[in-house]
């Protein structure tokens, strides 16, 4: 993080509030320049390695994933990735010219190899007292990208979450795989068990990595006590392959190495894990190769590093084992990398630590006892010993402060942490877990938002025209989702509203979190009309729903610009049953669905559409009843005819709860009439709105959504999320304006400091029309402080 952590200094931290070596001590590394010119992404010694008509393997980050494929197509393609915009190859001297001559190509740099880089350090940081205090790293899971991890080890407890592996064939490298199926890759249970390499000796690194960060010792024979985090899940990567070559090894083979493209993939899984749903709080990689005394901004791993702290996912880094005063291994030289260096059990910097100006953290790492495969404890020292003490105290942190963002996390590491100075005068936080954690008094804990089936962004996005004889430049608009489970679905629907002279010129695209690009509307020069208001529906189910969406907005002619007024993504209710049933004559369909991550109460009005035919539709009575039991008619005996029915029923039902299994019953009174239940559906309408706008001092702004198609009347349980951040939160006074007009008060301006209000508010909205606009409204009161409304969810 290259000392970013200081600047992230937490105002009053006394306040209430928060505002690949295992690098063992043997092991060495030369210093590498990173010397290259302005305008020259290849790094220079790849000049040198192909000079004689060799090849070599390069990892190619490209500004879009756009354009991977022209990079691509100089080389072998050896490691492609889902969603980042880049790719290894194996390339000569003419690909690395053709790569230098691609606009495209921000970096190309070699895909190197890594080596893989308690009982007395947990009460030095304090660890100790943090268990003590409960604060255990539950809820939380670290990934331990390394060896693999003896996942049968009882110093685990059952605790291993997930499983991968990444582990590249190369004969020119003598490279191959240690993934438990012998293949190049491999995902779930026995991925990453380190038996599959056990008769090298290397090969015990991620077991003791592991053991620090989250090993639970409670009542094993012979065992340290505990790890920083010991109710932390691990999830366990391989990222080394076995190398056979005295080119790579030294004198000793075989040994294991890691390549620069294995720990992106395995960072790259992280980051996947993240989106869907899985707590990861930090990503340890004990690892690292060459030297660097400035900032790495061209290594490859940047990218998918900077994503991961964007997730709230830290990449927590081993310094390395130079005694180097000056410099860090890679990746630890990576701007939002947190990078970590190794002290003694008395506080000095060990003489195998690098340390200076890029190191963020300071760790014990001389003399750890901790996990070895085969059920048993060792003890080593290497930065690759401090890292994993941060990685659990990350975690440790997160269970402490539940609310806060991960750059609050690391700074109060930093600023609670024991002043440790170098020789050169430099002074790094020895991190100190007990004093983290009793600094600040956590904020009370914000208030789940709902679950939104519909997410607009309202700003405005321009669309610059299109130069002449050329396409134009490409506009994104970003919609986040974070609460729906699982895979999106087969008809996800875009609703996209543009201002444009001629639609035509414009061509849409819906960017999912994996990268997958749906084409939602191609250019035509034949349509030539104004504006695009429209919804599109495509299959996004190959990615999963949580993460970060992209419209993407391209003018392909010139001649006229337009404007991104609004966007929405629409997911239909997966709550459905589609199988068709018989309705008895003279009796009764019980038909189920079973409705799970719907927090607290059902809707109100929640959607029931029932979709039936039958000979006599006067004949029959279908009533919903909940999973708590209380049932709710929703068409009485009649005089209907046969046919069909298709309809959707409004339903009251917020005294319900959500979650369990709702029964459909369709009765029929009489005899001498049949028909079929086709399918049925329960919704619960619930809409977002994500646009950021900023509350002016001593004045208002407003944030709406609109709900449409929906059946039924509001109730007396509308819930109302806000989420708005101010200088001074007595300031404001905050309103809900039904579609009707009426204006429901939620809080009124008072006494309350700055900070960050993330609330559920309740609003009887009983008979008041559910269709039309909502409209929240934050009005500052008073001069002297601004603020943003960030989010605001309607659920009824």
């Amino acid at each position: 993080m290259t000392r970013r952590i200081w600047a992230a200094v937490i105002t009053s931290v006394m306040a209430a509030t928060l505002s690949a070596i295992p690098a063992h001590a043997t092991d060495s590394t030369s210093t590498t320049s990173t010397a290259t010119t302005a305008d020259d992404p290849i790094d220079p010694p790849l000049y040198d390695e192909t000079a004689d008509g060799d090849t070599v393997r390069v990892n190619v980050v490209t500004e879009t994933r756009a354009d991977l494929a022209g990079a691509a197509s100089v080389g072998d393609t050896l490691q492609s990735f889902a969603t980042l915009p880049l790719v290894t190859l194996r390339v000569d001297r003419s690909g690395l010219a053709e790569l230098a001559a691609q606009d495209g190509v921000v970096s190309v740099t070699e895909d190197g190899l890594s080596a893989p880089s308690l009982d007395q350090s947990i009460p030095v940081i304090g660890a100790d007292t943090a268990h003590k205090a409960g604060k255990t790293g539950a809820g939380s899971d670290i990934a331990i990208i390394d060896t693999g991890v003896a996942t049968n080890h009882p110093f685990f407890k059952d605790r291993i979450v997930a499983e991968a592996c990444f582990s590249p064939v190369d004969a020119n490298y003598g490279a191959t795989s240690l993934c438990g199926n012998g293949a190049a890759t491999q995902e779930g249970t026995g991925a990453a068990n380190a038996s599959t390499c056990a008769a090298i000796a290397e090969c015990d690194h991620g077991t003791h990595v592991a053991g620090i960060a989250a090993g639970d010792g409670t009542g094993l024979s012979g065992a340290p006590a505990t790890g920083v985090a010991p109710d932390a899940g691990i999830v366990a990567i391989q990222v080394f392959s076995k190398l056979d070559s005295t080119k790579y090894c030294g004198t000793t083979t075989p040994c294991i190495r890691s390549f620069t493209s294995a720990q992106i993939a395995a960072l790259e899984k992280v980051l996947a894990l993240k989106q869907a749903g899985t707590p990861i709080v930090a990503a340890n990689l004990s690892l690292g190769s060459a030297s660097y005394s400035t900032a790495c901004t061209k290594d490859a791993r940047k990218t998918v590093i900077d994503s991961l702290y964007e997730a709230g996912v830290a990449t927590v880094v081993a310094a390395g084992n130079n005694g180097s005063p000056t410099a860090v291994t890679a990746p630890a030289c990576v701007p939002n990398a947190v990078s970590v260096g190794a002290t003694t059990d008395d506080d000095q910097i060990a003489s195998f630590s690098n340390h200076g100006p890029l190191l963020d953290v300071l760790a014990p790492g001389n003399g750890i006892i901790s996990s070895v495969p085969g059920g048993g404890y060792d003890s080593m020292s290497g930065t690759s010993m401090a890292t994993p003490h941060v990685a659990g105290a990350l975690a440790v942190l997160r269970q402490a402060y539940p609310t806060e963002g991960l750059a609050s996390l690391i700074s109060l590491l930093a600023t609670t942490g024991k002043p440790v100075t170098d020789e050169a005068g430099v002074t790094v936080p020895r991190i100190d877990v007990a004093k983290a954690v009793a600094a600040v008094e956590p904020k009370p804990e914000a208030d789940k938002k709902p679950r939104a089936f519909q997410v607009d962004n309202d700003k405005d996005v321009a669309i610059p025209d299109a130069p002449t004889g050329a396409t134009g430049t490409a506009v994104t608009s970003p919609i986040t989702v974070a609460e729906y489970p699982g895979n999106a679905p087969k008809n996800l629907k875009a609703y996209v509203n543009i201002t444009h002279a001629f639609r035509g010129d414009v061509k849409l695209e819906l960017i999912a979190p994996n990268g997958t690009t749906h084409l939602l509307k191609a250019a035509s020069a034949s349509d030539g009309a104004d504006d695009i208001i429209a919804t599109y529906t495509v299959d996004a189910s190959a990615s999963v729903a949580n993460g970060e969406w992209k419209l993407r907005m391209t003018d392909t002619d010139d001649g006229d610009a337009g404007t991104l007024t609004t966007w929405s993504l629409i997911f239909p209710t997966p709550f459905e049953n589609t199988t068709a049933q018989t309705i008895p004559d003279s009796g009764t369909l019980s038909s189920t669905i079973a409705v799970s991550q719907i927090d607290g109460n059902a809707a109100g009005p929640l959607q029931v559409y029932a979709n039936l035919t039958h000979t006599r539709i006067g004949d029959l009575k279908l009533a919903l009843t909940s999973p708590d039991g209380k049932s709710y008619t929703l068409k009485p005996y009649g005089s209907e005819a046969g046919g069909t029915l298709q309809t959707t029923y409004g339903v009251d039902a917020t005294d319900a709860v959500a979650n369990g299994t709702w029964t459909l019953k369709v009765t029929d009174s009489a005899t001498g009439s049949t028909g079929t239940l086709t399918g049925w559906s329960l919704g619960f309408p619930s809409y977002e709105n994500q646009t950021v706008k900023a509350i002016p001092d001593k004045n208002y702004t407003e944030i709406w959504t609109k709900a449409d198609g929906l059946s039924g009347v509001g109730s007396g349980k509308l819930k109302v999320y806000v989420d708005v951040e101010h200088k001074y939160l007595g300031d404001l006074k905050i309103d809900l304006i039904a579609p009707d007009g009426s204006m429901h008060l939620l809080k009124d301006n008072g006494e309350e400091p700055g900070g960050t209000l993330q609330k559920v508010y309740t609003v009887d909205a009983t008979d008041l029309p559910v269709n039309g606009w909502w409209k929240l409204r934050v009005d500052d009161v008073a001069t002297g402080d601004t603020g943003t409304v960030r989010n605001f969810v309607v659920r009824f």
